[in-house]
C-alpha cells in the first residue's frame, strides 16, 4: 500500500523538524510491503531557508501536490512565523488546500498554531512546545491545550511539543499504519524512546546560566535538585518554598516562567519517571514501584502514568521491556 506523505515547510522552520520525521518514514517505506512517499512542499514551492541555515531545495508548491495523486497525511512544520497573531495567509491556505481530504493531519511544535489558526482544532485537544502552550490557550481557547504531553492525537489530528518530538510522532503514526513491531524497529534504529517517557517540561534547563555557559545554583535548582535526588519526600509546595528559600507563590512564578508548569505537575513527572525507571530495570510489583516513586498508593501512580504517558504502569513495563 503506497501513503503519501505531505510535509509542508514555512520559511524559517527547523530543520529537524522537517528532516526528523522524514527520516523515520523513509526508514519504514518497504516494509511488510508497505510504502510511504515523501513530498516537500512550501506555499509557492522552491527553496526553502530553515533556521540553522539548511536550505531544503525544489520544494513542490501546495497547489501541485494533490496533482501527484491523493495525500495520506500532512505534516505542518513549526516556525516561528506561526506563533504571531496572524499567520501568513500563503501558508494557511497552503495548509487548508492540503488537509482536505487528508486522512491524517499532523504538526510538530509551532505548526500545531497553523492548525488553530484554521480552526481545525477546535473543540480537540492538542500541544505545542512548551514556550507557546500560553499563547495557544489565550489565542484559541476553545482548543484543549495538555501542556504536559509531548504527544496528543485527536481523531485524525496529531500535534507534538517541540522539534525533537516531531519523531515520536512520526513513529506513532507509523506504529498506527505497520505496527508496534516496525515502528519498534526504527527506534532502535534511530536510538530513540518509542514512547518517551514523561513530559515535556522536564526537558527544559535547571538553574541558570553564568556568563561562561556554566550553570549555578538558584531558588529552582535548589528544588528541582532537591525532588531528583529523593522523589520520595513529602514535597508540598510549602516545603519546596522553604528549599528554595522564597514564598510559595514566587515559587509557583519560577516553575511556571523557566520549566511551563506547576511545582506539583513537575514532582509528579519526576515521580512517573523514577517509576517508568524501576518497571522495566526489575520485577519489583507495582505496589513497591509506586512507594520508591514517591506516589502515596499504586492507584496515584497509574493516574499519573494514564495523564502523562497515556499508558498504564502495566502496560508501559509489557511494552517496553520486549525492546530489549
Amino acid at each position: 500500500m503506497l501513503r503519501r506523505i505531505a510535509v509542508i515547510i514555512p520559511e524559517g522552520a527547523s530543520a529537524l523538524e522537517v528532516t526528523g520525521p522524514a527520516e523515520v518514514f523513509s526508514r519504514a517505506d518497504g516494509r511488510d510491503g508497505n510504502h510511504y512517499e515523501l513530498v516537500f512542499t512550501s506555499p509557492t514551492g522552491g527553496d526553502v531557508r530553515t533556521t540553522s541555515g539548511i536550505v531544503i531545495s525544489a520544494a513542490t508548491a501546495a497547489a501541485d501536490v494533490t496533482a501527484g495523486g491523493p495525500v495520506d497525511t500532512v505534516i505542518v512544520a513549526g516556525s516561528d512565523q506561526l506563533t504571531v497573531p496572524a499567520p501568513p495567509d500563503g501558508l494557511l491556505s497552503a495548509v487548508s488546500v492540503l488537509a482536505t481530504g487528508a486522512r491524517r493531519v499532523a504538526a510538530v511544535s509551532t505548526g500545531t498554531f497553523a492548525l488553530a489558526a484554521l480552526g481545525l482544532l477546535d473543540g480537540r485537544r492538542a500541544t505545542t512546545h512548551w514556550r507557546h502552550t500560553t499563547a495557544l490557550h489565550s489565542r484559541y481557547p476553545e482548543i484543549l491545550v495538555e501542556e504536559d504531553l509531548y504527544f496528543v492525537r485527536d481523531g485524525r489530528f496529531a500535534t507534538s511539543a517541540g522539534v525533537a518530538c516531531g519523531m515520536n510522532l512520526a513513529l506513532a503514526l507509523v506504529e498506527e499504519d505497520m505496527g508496534t513491531a516496525v515502528a519498534r524497529s526504527i527506534a532502535q534504529e534511530l536510538e530513540v524512546f518509542l514512547h518517551r517517557p514523561g513530559g515535556q517540561a522536564q526537558f527544559a534547563s535547571r538553574g541558570n546560566p553564568s556568563p561562561d555557559g556554566s550553570f549555578f545554583a538558584s531558588p529552582l535548582k535548589r528544588v528541582t535538585d532537591a525532588v531528583l535526588e529523593n522523589p520520595q519526600a513529602d514535597h508540598t509546595l510549602t516545603s519546596m518554598a522553604r528549599t528554595a528559600a522564597v514564598s510559595p507563590r514566587h515559587l509557583g512564578r519560577l516553575f511556571r516562567d523557566e520549566l511551563g508548569t506547576t511545582p506539583s505537575r513537575w514532582v509528579e513527572r519526576v515521580r512517573v519517571d523514577r517509576a517508568r525507571q524501576l518497571l522495566v530495570s526489575g520485577n519489583l510489583p507495582v505496589t513497591t514501584v509506586a512507594e520508591l516513586a514517591g506516589f502515596a498508593t499504586d492507584e496515584a501512580m497509574r493516574r499519573a502514568f494514564s495523564r502523562i504517558l497515556q499508558v498504564t504502569p502495566t502496560s508501559y513495563r509489557k511494552r517496553f521491556a520486549t525492546t530489549g
